[in-house]
């Protein structure tokens, strides 16, 4: 642990811009991992197969209190929001599916793409404390003298790469979870797609043949 805070010290400044980022991405990805795995996530299927055998059975109030007690999850919702129009036609289903999909959508979506964000910034710190680094260290060789010169080209070197690493080791691990939280995204967003067609188009046959 000694050698990892050596490290730091000896990376400059450019080490706690580094820092910053990293504390930034790390809240980030908790927020979003629990949001996406626990809070809006669900096991859809399950869910639209319960309500398609309420709705069968024409029962569209047990159908809407099963989304009820299924929320916040984001299917749910925007099911629940075209249950509840039901008995108002086929066109205010569509449009009550339509404006929750529009509020629910960037709820799942937000801060995700940051992440992406913080990998670039903590790459190009480590990147601009590299040039700086060997900026130093080439200077060194002319203007120190030569019993400062091993020192001062010891410190530019270890700024350089000291800054290098610890940006990608920030770099790495944030674009990975950025990867893994857009698989997770899309798999909610075309689970409301999906299922919120399925019961917008079941929805409109039975109320057009009643």
């Amino acid at each position: 642990m000694s050698g990892v805070a050596k490290a730091f010290v000896e990376g400059g400044e450019f080490m706690y811009v580094i820092l910053f980022a990293a504390a930034f991405g790390i809240a980030i990805m908790i927020e979003r991992f629990f949001a996406l795995l626990f809070k809006y996530n669900i096991n859809a299927e399950s869910l639209v197969t319960q309500i398609m055998q309420m709705i069968g059975g024409n029962d569209i109030d047990s159908a809407i209190k099963v989304c009820e007690h299924t929320m916040p999850a984001a299917l749910p919702r925007v099911l629940k929001a075209g249950l509840a129009k039901y008995k108002e036609g086929p066109e205010a289903v569509s449009a009550a599916i339509e404006e929750a999909k529009l509020e629910v959508i960037p709820e799942i979506t937000k801060r995700t793409n940051s992440l992406q964000g913080v990998a670039n910034i903590a790459t190009l710190c480590g990147l601009l404390g590299t040039i700086l680094g060997m900026i130093e260290a080439f200077d060194a060789l002319g203007t120190a003298s030569p019993e400062n010169r091993s020192a001062v080209l010891s410190h530019g070197i270890a700024v350089a790469m000291n800054t290098t690493a610890f940006g990608l080791i920030v770099a790495v691990p944030t674009l990975t979870a950025h990867l893994l939280l857009i698989g997770f995204t899309k798999k909610i967003l075309d689970d409301i797609e999906l299922y919120s067609t399925k019961l917008d188009n079941l929805l409109s046959r039975r109320l057009r043949q009643q």
